[in-house]
């Protein structure tokens, strides 16, 4: 991910023409079920990850987590599997890729995916501190809390099960994309996500039943407000509008206000254009800072002093919300 455009008015359009395949949905009416989110144990999941270290691919945090993560989803009762592969990282080298997908009611065909990455930056390139920048980051909210948030969810879905079928995914090595602190080190738009762009390529993407998804990234911090990013809204602005009623409906619109957001090529991008499953990206957006993310993006302090209950609330509520209206 970490890719912002700020596309012409013309080139949006055009893409949007090309794929008007989504239809629109009408208001939908509040669930049958109590809403119900732990905001304290998606705290925990949240915390138990970055305990393990920086989860970068070919480390020893990383293997202990996805250890975790697969034991932990499967306690909740879902189906889990790890599809594993190999991609190629910025600088050519070999990446390995582990993306753990996890099928709440599979024997149900009418599904919807929720998805979100669980590796961690392999360098703080954003950091204040030159020392630093080669070092790995906590990636305690770019990472590690829409994991939590899902596991959260999972668990919820455990207790009181839905209409449909859900499948969790998270993709791995979406966050070892192009150091910019580095000389003479040409960029490449596909180093990131290179997780997503591996499942939406392979069966399980090209396969994928889900009508469907919305992706997690950056739900943590304290304040973080939600805007509508804007491939979402090209691909996918049904759904986009469907999140953001919910948001309303769980009271959260203060976390999801009603403006636009920029272009971001995150998980979803290829969720969208490779699996052709209709997809929503809940980032963050601070049009404050000059990268559009929070101050603490792709630096040390990304750890848990900035994750707050409160934001991780405000996500899982909203989603779970749509959840329990799908049918």
């Amino acid at each position: 991910m970490r890719n912002i455009l700020i596309s012409s008015l013309l080139a949006a359009s055009v893409l949007c023409a090309c794929h008007s395949n989504v239809s629109s949905e009408k208001t939908f009416d509040a669930p049958t079920v109590q809403i119900n989110f732990d905001a304290d144990s998606a705290y925990k999941y949240v915390a138990e990850q970055v305990a393990f270290g920086p989860r970068v691919p070919k480390s020893q945090s990383h293997a202990a987590c996805l250890a975790y993560l697969t034991s932990t989803l499967t306690r909740m009762g879902a189906t889990v599997e790890v599809q594993t592969g190999e991609g190629e990282a910025y600088d050519g080298t070999t990446v390995p890729i582990n993306n753990i997908i996890a099928h709440i009611l599979p024997q149900k065909a009418n599904r919807i995916l929720l998805c979100t990455h669980w590796d961690s930056r392999p360098f703080a390139d954003q950091d204040s501190d030159p020392v630093k920048r080669n070092s790995p980051i906590d990636g305690a909210c770019d990472g590690a809390s829409g994991v939590g948030v899902l596991i959260e969810i999972a668990r919820q879905l455990q207790l009181q099960a839905p209409n449909i079928g859900v499948d969790i995914v998270l993709f791995d090595t979406e966050d070892g994309g192009t150091p910019s602190h580095l000389n003479n080190v040409e960029y490449r738009h596909d180093s990131w996500c290179v997780g997503s762009q591996y499942w939406s390529l392979s069966s399980l993407g090209r396969d994928c039943q889900a009508r469907f998804g919305i992706l997690l990234d950056m739900v943590g911090a304290t304040g973080a407000q939600f805007c509508r990013e804007q491939y979402s809204v090209m691909y996918a602005k049904n759904v986009v509008d469907k999140v953001w009623r919910a948001a309303a409906a769980t009271d959260h619109k203060s976390n999801f206000p009603d403006s636009d957001g920029a272009y971001i090529t995150d998980d979803h991008y290829y969720v969208n254009t490779n699996a052709n499953v209709p997809c929503v990206d809940i980032i963050q957006y601070d049009g404050s800072t000059g990268s559009s993310f929070g101050s603490f993006w792709h630096t040390h302090n990304d750890n848990m002093s900035v994750i707050d209950r409160q934001t991780l609330r405000a996500v899982g509520e909203t989603v779970l919300y749509v959840v329990y209206n799908e049918r």
